[in-house]
């Protein structure tokens, strides 16, 4: 069962050690830092891991990057991904928090490949995380919700308003989602297959709102941001793709090597048993929906002149750039560098001890850092009040609260954008509504390296 403590009186306890600055836990070792963590951190309803399970989850930094970067075979991924057993990268943590570059990993699957194409199935994989990005940064907030009406209609009647409690236990007597579910909670992450089945059947067989599924993986995934996670949620359940995602035992079965289903009391009479036609009657009312995608534009670039920058900026550090190596930090490197835990960010995305590890481990590389909770926007404008600073520097992302923040502080100081590495060119593309009209107008330069765009 869960050791479950409610939101209130967790974040109650976290607010009530009276840090606004606490670099200072950079100055203890990892395990204390978790364990100090873990002591005051709001946890809600999700299995509380212990310190020791936290230290043995992947760990952040620049360093533990490179070394999972160095053993990435990408002719190895193009023949074995599908399998949860193959050689998929993992280096998705890292993509995720700026420690390591889209263009950096491209650049480095070409290297280790002989010709483009044995490199071009991964590549095309990273270009899925670019393309969420890009919707993201145009629609922004709206990604919460359904970007277009659901593709079919689900039989599904009084859907549960959360997760239900025999998932969160891991209770569910389905041996594939209850070791999913086990997975996600004890490690924060999972095969993209099994993300895609566990999200599927909560979706179509037990009628949990996508969005709910999305915020519960969002709290646990070491890779987890709002352009990938939500959007994939969507994408399976038919509200950004062309029809729902549905799988059955038969292809569980081959891309497990068949470890579950066997020896599972509910073989041959569960959920995702029979063919797919069978199962798309089952759960499902009527016929595909063929309404047109709706046409998204794409953002404009965000990023500003850097001719204008001070002798003596501050470099804001944001979940999307938690490296020395980002391209803010980089510029000026001599610079102050602060990061804000936001409680907002902790009441919206209420994240796991181990997210929170992970995230500690890439900031304690950062050297010279300052680390506060508090708002943001407040918290940068009186730092950079006290110590001088001219401006601010960051890294660009897509992230909607980052703008927004940026908003905020650009009639008080000034903020300077600072572009990553290209990863490709799409500056030709005017409608994002599918990644497979996009990929189509950008694969070959995102098949180039950085050298060559």
């Amino acid at each position: 069962m869960l050791n479950v403590r409610s939101r209130e009186t967790a974040y109650s306890s976290f607010m009530g050690v009276g840090f606004s600055d606490i670099s200072v836990l950079l100055s203890l070792d990892r395990e204390e830092r978790i364990s100090k963590f873990s002591s005051f951190l709001p946890i809600n309803t999700l299995p509380d891991p212990s310190p020791a399970d936290c230290a043995a989850t992947i760990r952040g930094g620049r360093r533990a990057a490179l070394r999972q970067l160095s053993a990435l075979d990408p002719i190895a991924y193009r023949d074995s991904r599908n399998y949860v057993d193959g050689a998929v990268s993992g280096l998705s943590p890292w993509i995720r928090h700026g420690v390591l570059s889209l263009a950096e990993v491209r650049d480095t699957a070409l290297a280790y490949s002989p010709s483009t194409q044995a490199a071009e199935k991964f590549i095309t994989e990273l270009g899925w995380r670019f393309y969420w990005r890009k919707v993201q940064a145009s629609l922004r907030h709206k990604i919460r919700h359904n970007i277009e009406p659901p593709r079919m209609k689900s039989r599904q009647q009084n859907a549960p308003t959360s997760i239900p409690n025999d998932v969160l236990n891991a209770e569910t007597g389905m041996d594939c989602i209850d070791t999913f579910v086990k997975r996600l909670h004890h490690t924060g992450w999972l095969h993209n297959h099994e993300r895609m089945w566990l999200a599927s059947w909560l979706i179509h067989s037990r009628g949990v709102r996508w969005q709910d599924g999305a915020d519960w993986f969002l709290s646990h995934l070491l890779d987890g941001d709002l352009a990938s996670n939500h959007l994939s949620w969507q994408w399976i359940a038919g509200t950004f793709s062309s029809k729902p995602y549905i799988f059955n035992r038969e292809n569980l079965e081959r891309f497990t090597h068949g470890q579950f289903c066997s020896n599972c009391h509910l073989f041959g009479k569960c959920d995702v048993e029979g063919s797919y036609d069978q199962l798309t009657r089952r759960l499902f009312v009527g016929e595909y929906s063929t309404h047109p995608p709706k046409h998204i534009p794409p953002a404009p670039r965000w990023q500003t002149d850097y001719n204008n920058i001070s002798s003596k900026p501050l470099v804001w550090i944001t979940l999307d750039s938690l490296s020395a190596t980002s391209p803010a930090a980089a510029r000026s490197s001599e610079s102050l560098k602060l990061f804000v835990f936001d409680p907002v960010w902790f009441t919206t995305e209420k994240p796991s001890l181990k997210r929170l590890t992970f995230i500690f481990d890439s900031l304690a590389e950062i050297e010279g850092i300052h680390i506060m909770f508090a708002d943001t926007a407040s918290a940068i404008l009186e730092f950079a009040a006290f110590h001088g600073c001219k401006d601010v520097l960051l890294t660009s992302t897509s992230c909607p609260d980052t703008r927004s923040i940026t908003d905020r502080l650009i009639p008080h100081i000034p903020v300077h954008v600072i572009a990553e590495e290209p990863f490709c060119d799409d500056s030709g593309v005017t409608d994002i509504r599918r990644f497979s009209r996009f990929w189509k107008k950008v694969s070959s330069s995102a098949l180039r390296t950085t050298s060559q765009q």
